[in-house]
C-alpha cells in the first residue's frame, strides 16, 4: 500500500534541487560569513596574498613561538585579522561592487588595526606600566579605537546577537557598577589575563589557526568524495540508503570542516538530490543533512575549533576531550540513523542498487587519504609533539597525500577536478585557511571582552546566586535554564564565541556545589546546546542551507531537523546526571565496574533514544498508535533517566510495544 502512494507522488517536484545559486542566495540572507566582497584581475590577487601570507605567518608563529611575549603575539595577530576582515567584509549586506573598498573602511580599518600594532612594537614598555597606561590620553583612545573596530568587525563577519551581550555588559560595567574608566580599558584591552587577549583569542592563535587551516588542504584532496564513497558502500544499498549515507558522511566530513553550514551544503549538494531522488520529502532531506552536518562538530577526533577551548577551560588535555566525545557522539548519530531508518520503512523507500554504488575493492586502495587523520590522532593522543606541531606535520602529510592521489587518478585515466591536487590548490588552501580564521578570532575576541566585562564586574557570583536561588538549588532546573541559554544564544553566532561566554557564565552555575554538576559535564552540556542552536528555529542556519538544495520551506526543514536531532537535546542531560558516559568515574571505581557501568547506560541509552525516535516518528512495523506513541516516548524516557529502576520500567515499557507491535504488523502481512 506504502510503496504505491508513493509512486503516484509527483516525481519531478520531488527530485527538484537547488542550484549553487540558490544556496549563495539563501546563504547571504541568512549567514554574514557569505557576505563577502567582490575582488576581481590585480586587487584579487593582493587580497589572495594576503590571506596566504597570515596562513604562512600564524603555521611559522604557532611552530616558532615568536615573537616570545604573549601581549606581543596576540596584538600582532589580532591586528592582522583586523586586516583581512575589513577586506573581506563589506559594511552591508548586498554591497557586490567589484574591487570597491569605500575610503570609510580603509578608515576604520587602519584606526582599529593601528593600536594593537603599536601596542605589538612597543610591548616592553607598556607592559610595565599597568593601569598607569590609560592615564595617557593617546594610549586610553587606542584601546577605545581597538575594541570598536574589533565590534564593528563582528557586526558584519559574526552578527548582532553576541554585541547585543556585549553591549548590555559595557552598559553595565560603566553605568551600572561605575568602574573606574581607566581600569576598565586596562582589563579590556591592556592585559593578556582578562579581556579581548584572554584565554578564547590565546586559543585561537595558538591552536585553532592551525587546524583549521589543516581542515582546508584536507577538503582539497579528495577526502570529501572517499567519505561520501566510503559511506555508499557501508550504508547506500539498504533501506533508504541515500539518508544513512547522507548520516555517515556528514558526520565524517563535519568533523574536519567545522562549520555546520558549511559541511551541509559541501556534502548537501550530493546527497540531498540521492535523497530526494529515492523518495524522501524535500524538507526531511535537507533536515537530515543539516543535522548531521551540524553533529559534526562534536565526533571526535577533530570536533570541530571548540574543542580547543574546551581544554583549556577544563585544564585536561585535547586527546582526553576527544575521547570522552566519543560515546554522547555514537549517541547523536545514532539517533538520527534510526529516526531515517523508521521514515524509510514507514514510505516503504529502498535503497540504491548495488550496481551503482561503488566498489570496495576500488575504494580500499584510496584508503591513503586518510593517512594525515591517522597522523594526527596517533600524534595528538600519545603527546609525543605539540597540538600544533601535530597539525603541521599533518599538513605536510596531507600535501604529499593529495600529491599521490593526484598521480594514482592520472596513471588510472581519471580526470576528476575535486581529486586533483595542484599549486592553485595549496595557495587556494592557505588563502581559505586564512579567511575562515577571521570570523572565529573576532569570536573569540569579542568572547573575550564579554568574559572581562563578567570578571571586572564580579557579577559571575550574582549571576550564580541568582541562578541558584530561581532553581531552589534544583540541577534540573539549573540545567534547563543554561540550556535555554544556550540556544538562544547561539542563534547566529558561532559555536566558539558561545562556548566561551557560556563557560563563563553558565558553567560555573552548573558547577556551584549546591547544584553539584561536574565540571567536565558542565563544560560538555553548554558545547552540545551551542551547536544545536544551528538547527533550532527561528535562527537554524544549517538548516535554511540544507533547505535551499531540497528546495523546501525553510521552518519545516529546520523543525524536522530538530526532531532528528532529539538525541542532542537528551544526551547532555543523561551525561549531566550519569558522568560516566563522559568516563567519569567515582574514585576507587574498579576497571570491571568502569566497563560495567559505561556498557549499561550505552545500551540503556540507546535503547531510549530508539523509543523516543519511533515516539516522534510513529512507526514501528506498523503505524503507531496514539497511546503507542505516548507509551514508547514514557519507556524511553525512563530509559534516559539514570537508575536501574527506571532501566527496567523503561526496558518493559519499549519491550512490550516492540513486541505487540511486531505480532501486529505479522498478522497484517497474514
Amino acid at each position: 500500500m506504502a510503496d504505491k502512494k508513493i509512486n503516484m507522488d509527483p516525481v519531478v517536484e520531488d527530485t527538484s534541487t537547488g542550484s549553487a545559486a540558490d544556496v549563495e542566495e539563501v546563504m547571504k540572507k541568512y549567514d554574514r560569513e557569505s557576505n563577502t566582497r567582490v575582488w576581481e584581475g590585480a586587487p584579487r590577487q593582493v587580497v589572495r596574498f594576503l590571506g596566504i601570507a597570515f596562513s604562512v605567518y600564524s603555521i611559522f608563529s604557532t611552530l616558532v613561538g615568536w615573537p616570545t611575549l604573549p601581549e606581543q603575539k596576540l596584538t600582532l595577530f589580532i591586528g592582522l585579522i583586523l586586516i583581512l576582515g575589513y577586506l573581506h567584509y563589506p559594511i552591508r549586506k548586498g554591497l557586490t561592487r567589484p574591487n570597491y573598498l569605500p575610503w570609510y573602511d580603509i578608515v576604520i580599518m587602519l584606526a582599529g588595526s593601528v593600536p594593537y600594532f603599536y601596542f605589538a612594537i612597543n610591548a616592553q614598555e607598556i607592559i610595565p606600566l599597568a593601569q598607569r597606561v590609560t592615564k595617557d590620553p593617546m594610549m586610553a583612545v587606542f584601546a577605545v579605537l581597538g575594541i570598536l573596530a574589533l565590534m564593528e568587525l563582528c557586526r558584519r563577519c559574526v552578527g548582532l546577537p553576541i554585541l547585543c551581550v556585549l553591549g548590555a555588559l559595557l552598559v553595565y560595567t560603566f553605568f551600572i557598577r561605575q568602574v573606574r574608566f581607566g581600569k576598565a580599558l586596562y582589563d579590556l584591552f591592556y592585559t593578556s589575563s582578562t579581556g579581548v587577549m584572554s584565554t578564547p583569542i590565546n586559543v585561537c592563535q595558538k591552536y585553532i589557526v592551525v587546524f583549521i587551516i589543516f581542515g582546508a588542504f584536507l577538503e582539497r584532496t579528495g577526502i570529501s568524495n572517499f567519505f561520501i564513497n566510503l559511506a555508499n558502500c557501508v550504508a547506500g544499498s539498504s533501506s533508504g540508503g541515500p539518508a544513512k549515507v547522507a548520516v555517515i558522511s556528514s558526520a565524517l566530513c563535519g568533523m574536519v570542516s567545522g562549520s555546520s553550514v558549511g559541511n551541509t551544503v559541501t556534502t548537501g549538494s550530493v546527497t540531498i538530490p540521492m535523497m530526494k531522488k529515492t523518495g524522501y520529502k524535500g524538507e526531511f532531506a535537507g533536515a537530515v543533512e543539516a543535522a548531521a552536518s551540524t553533529g559534526g562538530q562534536i565526533m571526535p577526533p577533530i570536533m570541530g575549533a571548540a574543542a580547543f577551548l574546551m581544554a583549556e577551560y577544563m585544564g585536561i588535555p585535547y586527546a582526553q576531550v576527544a575521547l570522552k566525545a566519543i560515546l554522547p557522539a555514537l549517541l547523536y548519530f545514532t539517533g538520527i540513523y534510526i529516526a531515517v531508518h523508521l521514515e524509510a520503512k514507514k514510505l516503504g523507500l529502498k535503497g540504491i542498487p548495488r550496481n551503482e554504488l561503488p566498489k570496495v575493492s576500488k575504494l580500499l586502495p584510496k584508503i591513503y587519504l586518510l593517512l594525515p587523520l591517522i597522523v594526527l590522532v596517533v600524534l595528538v593522543s600519545s603527546q609525543a609533539r605539540t597540538m600544533q606541531t601535530s597539525a603541521a606535520i599533518a599538513i605536510l602529510i596531507t600535501i604529499v597525500v593529495g600529491l599521490i592521489n593526484t598521480g594514482v587518478n592520472k596513471a588510472a585515466g581519471i580526470d576528476d577536478p575535486a581529486e586533483k591536487f595542484t599549486f592553485d590548490k595549496f595557495l587556494d588552501a592557505l588563502e581559505a585557511g586564512g579567511k575562515s580564521t577571521v570570523t572565529v578570532a573576532v569570536a573569540c575576541g569579542i568572547a573575550g571582552l564579554v568574559a572581562g566585562c563578567i570578571t571586572t564586574t564580579g557579577l559571575a557570583s550574582k549571576l550564580i546566586t541568582t541562578i541558584v536561588k530561581i532553581s531552589g538549588g534544583r540541577a534540573i532546573i539549573a540545567l534547563f535554564l543554561t540550556m535555554i541559554c544556550c540556544i538562544v544564544l547561539g542563534m547566529g553566532v558561532p559555536t566558539t564565541a558561545n562556548f566561551c561566554i557560556m563557560a563563563s557564565t553558565c558553567a560555573p552555575i552548573l558547577m556551584d556545589k549546591r547544584i553539584g554538576i561536574v565540571p567536565v559535564c558542565a563544560y560538555f552540556f553548554v558545547f552540545y546546546f551551542g551547536i544545536v542552536a544551528d538547527i533550532t528555529p527561528p535562527v537554524a542556519l544549517a538548516a535554511y542551507a540544507g533547505s535551499a538544495i531540497a528546495k523546501s520551506p525553510p521552518m519545516k526543514t529546520a523543525l524536522n531537523a530538530t526532531r532528528l536531532a532529539i538525541a542532542a537535546f537528551i544526551v547532555p542531560y543523561i551525561f549531566a546526571f550519569s558522568p560516566v558516559m563522559l568516563f567519569e568515574f567515582d574514585a576507587g571505581t574498579t576497571a570491571a565496574m568502569m566497563a560495567l557501568q559505561v556498557v549499561q547506560i550505552v545500551i540503556t541509552a540507546l535503547l531510549g533514544i530508539f523509543g523516543v525516535a519511533a515516539a516522534l516518528n510513529g512507526f514501528l512495523y506498523r503505524p503507531l498508535n496514539p497511546i503507542f506513541r505516548i507509551l514508547m516516548a514514557a519507556g524511553g524516557l525512563c530509559m534516559l533517566i539514570p537508575g536501574t529502576l527506571t532501566d527496567i520500567v523503561g526496558l518493559v515499557v519499549v519491550g512490550g510495544v516492540v513486541v505487540l507491535q511486531r505480532m501486529n504488523a505479522k498478522k497484517q502481512t497474514a
